[in-house]
């Protein structure tokens, strides 16, 4: 038998038109995508392919049921997705799976189990001891280089990388004090910022002769290749069993960009530790003292990268190669300013962050590190321009600043920027292996610049024809260390002893040996735990490892240091972004009617000047 046919329109927009009169017909047979016979027939048709369909209507009720329910889904459908968009939303900086309280506490208590000198009977770390009570005192040198931090699994202590853990640490608390108190961490993380202060203190030794004769020690450990003589690398020992020499390597005022560094944390310090007027007014001291030496360009006088220098760079050209350093002295100036208040200091930074921006390598930019500190400083003057802008002679300098950092919130969005692994990892640096330590400073500035955003009640940022709101950068502030807490394809927290799975064979000296009391080690010995297939005896809590390739693939082998090996660098950035995207403390009293856990004008104590609108 053959269908029925009546008569219908396509209207030009493509709809169906039924016609009127005969709806009630039992059998209908249209085509959806009909040839076009008038004068538009030569246009392509909206349809990329077209089917012959015929439809059957057997039972009129039945099909009058069947539209009643499809349109009733519809409304229910179109009613959910209004309801999901125009009803308000919180802010849950982390999933409710996510202990950012004890992942805060973890990470800190890494530094614990790095702390080198007279171990304190406090710590929560109950496997390390005494070491390096000689340190400074080798051939014809006397310093007392007791203290510091051990850098990472090896047992050698780096000034560079101390200073900028220190920094970071810092700028943290000053930050987010509130937060840090809230969840019970103030002083925890107060104590290991002036453990390495103190040490910092020592670094730096101001000579009664000519300036340039100034004094930074800038390594204590192992500066030498001989595998026949013990030392930091070549022998796999608890640093409490060390009885090898360990070199100091010495530099001076030359090596600018260590000595930017360590300004900036002897400043940065100071600000944490305002109510003690005593010590932040000796770290301040120390701080200005290394300024005016390092920052004089006088004729003749070099400035330079302290790697560079044979008797200054030791290890580090290995482990810590500076590239530049006029970002550094940039960098200490800032931090100087906030901790004194004198323009001086300002009016040296913004004056040279353009050639500081001119010295940074293309592989660089958009990387807050303990190499790169560019990025970073031009948050902080972001946050001196909207919160208390100085105006002229700086307001230039400073708005660049504020266009670069919002370029660079751009830049973590972006996926033609920088590329992300399959699992949400941001590739910043994607030869360099180590890719979690630069993905959590990304997240700690995102969260933080988001929070500047939001106490201007303002709703996101613009770069060009891009923009981003207040929720994407926290959406990706979160990702990132949702990825380093296990949120990845290997179901694996790079953060140890956080959540059911982690690694078990950290590349670490004091973690893989076990700590029997009264038992010491040779190196020889050593060598067993660095080869063993077995867990580590003491589990490393709170140790961020290097993490996976690009592929987001991770082998949790101890003798694969590029996988496995933690450092005080790259879990200083950990904990920044962990207290960042915390929540809140239930009460604030410092961010007016938001209640974000940071302190808006704290950082600005020693500056006197009328607030201005960006």
């Amino acid at each position: 038998m053959h269908s029925v046919k009546y008569v219908h329109t396509i209207s030009e927009a493509g709809r169906l038109l039924p016609s009127a009169s005969q709806w009630n017909s039992t059998e209908i047979d249209f085509n959806l995508a009909p040839q076009s016979s008038n004068s538009y027939g030569s246009l392509p048709s909206r349809y990329s392919k077209s089917f012959d369909y015929d439809l059957v209507i057997t039972d009129k009720a039945y099909f009058k049921r069947f539209l009643y329910i499809s349109a009733s889904a519809a409304l229910l459908i179109l009613a959910l997705v209004l309801l999901i968009h125009f009803v308000p939303h919180k802010h849950h900086p982390h999933s409710p799976t996510k202990n950012l309280t004890l992942a805060v506490n973890q990470a800190l208590t890494f530094f614990d189990a790095q702390k080198s000198g007279n171990y304190p009977n406090y710590s929560p770390v109950k496997f390390r001891g005494n070491s390096g009570m000689q340190d400074g005192k080798v051939s014809n040198l006397n310093a007392d280089l007791v203290g510091g931090f051990y850098d990472s699994g090896n047992n050698i202590k780096f000034s560079f990388p101390t200073a900028y853990a220190v920094t970071i640490l810092s700028w943290s608390v000053i930050e987010y004090q509130e937060k840090y108190a809230e969840i019970g961490e103030l002083n925890h993380v107060k104590d290991i910022i002036k453990w390495g202060s103190d040490y910092l203190l020592k670094v730096f030794v101001p000579t009664n002769s000519t300036p340039d004769s100034t004094i930074l020690y800038s390594q204590v450990g192992s500066t030498g290749n001989d595998t026949k003589v013990s030392n930091d690398i070549n022998c796999w020992q608890r640093p409490e069993d060390m009885s090898y020499v360990r070199p100091v390597s010495v530099c001076d005022s030359t090596a600018s960009d260590l000595a930017g560094e360590i300004i900036a944390a002897l400043s940065a310090a100071s600000i944490v530790f305002k109510d003690k007027i005593m010590y932040s007014g000796e770290l301040i001291k120390a701080a200005g003292k290394l300024y005016e030496v390092t920052s004089r360009e006088d004729p003749g006088r070099k400035q330079g990268i302290y790697t560079k220098v044979d008797t200054c760079g030791g290890e580090a050209r290995d482990y810590y190669n500076s590239t530049s350093f006029i970002d550094e002295l940039v960098w200490g100036g800032t931090w100087l300013f906030f901790a004194t208040g004198n323009n001086s200091y300002l009016a040296y930074a913004t004056e040279r962050f353009k050639a500081a921006e001119d010295e940074e390598t293309e592989s660089e930019k958009g990387i807050f590190y303990w190499n790169n500190k560019l990025t970073a400083t031009a948050v902080l003057l972001t946050r001196l321009r909207f919160f208390r802008d100085l105006g002229y002679p700086y307001e230039g300098a400073l708005r660049s600043s504020s266009s670069r950092t919002e370029i660079l919130m751009c830049s973590y969005l972006s996926d033609h920027i920088f590329n992300k692994t399959q699992g949400g990892l941001i590739l910043l640096r994607p030869g360099s292996g180590g890719a979690l330590e630069f993905a959590a400073t990304a997240s700690f500035l995102s969260k933080l610049y988001s929070d500047y955003l939001d106490l201007l009640r303002r709703s996101g940022g613009s770069c060009g024809n891009d923009g981003f709101s207040l929720q994407m950068l926290r959406r990706f502030s979160i990702s990132q260390v949702h990825y380093i807490l296990g949120d990845n394809p290997m179901k694996m927290s790079y953060m140890v002893g956080f959540g059911d799975k982690y690694p078990y064979q950290v590349h670490h000296r004091s973690a893989s040996i076990p700590w029997d009391d009264g038992q010491h080690y040779t190196c020889a010995e050593g060598d067993r735990w660095l080869y063993s297939k077995e867990p580590n005896p003491n589990l490393l809590v709170g140790a961020m490892v290097a993490g996976p390739d690009i592929f987001d693939n991770f082998s949790d082998e101890r003798d694969k240091p590029w996988f496995t090996e933690p450092s005080i660098a790259s879990n200083a950035g950990l904990v920044a972004a962990l207290i960042a995207l915390h929540d809140p403390p239930r009460k604030s009293s410092n961010s007016a009617s938001l209640n974000l856990g940071i302190d808006q004008t704290g950082i600005f104590d020693k500056i006197h000047s009328t607030p201005s609108n960006p």
